[in-house]
């Protein structure tokens, strides 16, 4: 090898080191451009059928968009099995694994998640308000290291409640199953105050039965069964969300017309459920990954709310319970199960 060439290729590299110094996202995109990697974290089993439907909406998005699974993209999954004081840990985990995103299917996860990094990106699945919680500055300009999806789950509650009371109207005293720990006090406290509220609105008295873990369902039918509930409103959380067809299989066997935040409780046996499509959320949810990966800031992008919310009833449900839904309701359903 020649002198010159030599010098020549010290020019090179000295060219290549100054332009990395000037702008220090070409180093970063350097050592992600091989195959990014997302990492997925979830307080809920990932075994769970609505796991499963939420991580193959997200996972469809994205290859929809490009993103060949296991060749231009590879995903990392962290599950804290129900335990959400696991989640801490488990995105340490994703962080030492230097992750170019991470995508937190809760509340939990999204507080986790920053807990352990204010760096690496986090496409977050929210259910309370992002700014009321802390976790952003605003929805149109997030700030820091979050953004994503949000449903305002204190406001379904009164709507849940009105057309559970238009179906069982006789009802009284109604449970409303609620799962602590899945979102910051003050957004629990605004959702438990609006059921508080709405119940006073329609003349019916809420009965709280609580559950942490997937082991305490039982014991909150059973504070149900003991208040004489005549109805069950199961209140927006990630383990309502994926207990969804035990909590059903529950309200069924203890007589309970029940009305949940996710349409897949209904497919799965419960009575109603009014909300947002969470499957639609994460395959939009796949978009901002996209952005991301392909160099957006995400303290940039604008956190998006559902405008569409569904109506599900599953009439054989109510066969089974021996309620009669009116008409007026089933008109205004999106879709009925027969």
């Amino acid at each position: 090898m020649s002198r010159g060439s030599s010098l020549r290729r010290r020019d090179v590299i000295a060219l290549l080191g100054s332009a990395l110094l000037a702008d220090p996202r070409a180093g970063r995109a350097q050592q992600s451009a091989a195959v990014p990697r997302v990492g997925c974290l979830t307080v809920a089993p990932l075994a769970s059928p609505v796991v499963q439907q939420l991580l193959g909406a997200f996972r469809d998005g994205l290859r929809g968009l490009g993103h060949a699974d296991g060749r231009s993209i590879v995903f990392e999954y962290r599950s804290a099995e129900g335990k959400i004081e696991r989640l801490r840990e488990l995105a340490a985990d994703l962080v030492r694994l230097k992750v170019d995103l991470i995508a937190a299917f809760s509340n939990a996860a999204t507080r986790a998640a920053r807990q352990v990094t204010s760096t690496i990106p986090i496409v977050c699945f929210n259910l309370g308000d992002p700014v009321t919680e802390g976790l952003v500055a605003s929805l149109s300009r997030p700030g820091g290291n979050i953004t994503g999806i949000t449903v305002f789950a204190p406001e379904l509650v009164p709507k849940g409640l009105s057309l559970l009371k238009e179906a069982v109207p006789k009802a009284s005293r109604i449970a409303a199953l609620w799962a602590p720990g899945s979102m910051t006090e003050s957004s629990a406290t605004d959702m438990l105050q609006r059921a508080e509220a709405a119940a006073n609105t329609f003349g019916v008295e809420i009965v709280l039965a609580r559950f942490r873990e997937v082991d305490e369902l039982d014991g909150a039918f059973v504070t149900m069964t003991k208040a004489r509930s005549e109805a069950l409103l199961v209140l927006p959380s990630p383990l309502s969300n994926t207990e969804g067809r035990r909590i059903a299989t529950l309200a069924a066997r203890h007589r309970l017309p029940s009305m949940s935040w996710n349409r897949y409780f209904v497919e799965a046996g419960g009575l109603m459920a009014y909300g947002s499509s969470l499957v639609e959320s994460w395959r939009r949810g796949a978009v901002y990954a996209d952005r991301i990966l392909k160099g957006a800031d995400p303290g940039e992008l604008p956190i998006e709310q559902p405008t569409t919310f569904e109506l599900v009833i599953n009439l054989k449900t109510a066969k089974l319970l021996g309620l009669n839904i009116l008409p007026s309701l089933l008109t205004r359903a999106d879709q009925v199960i027969e």
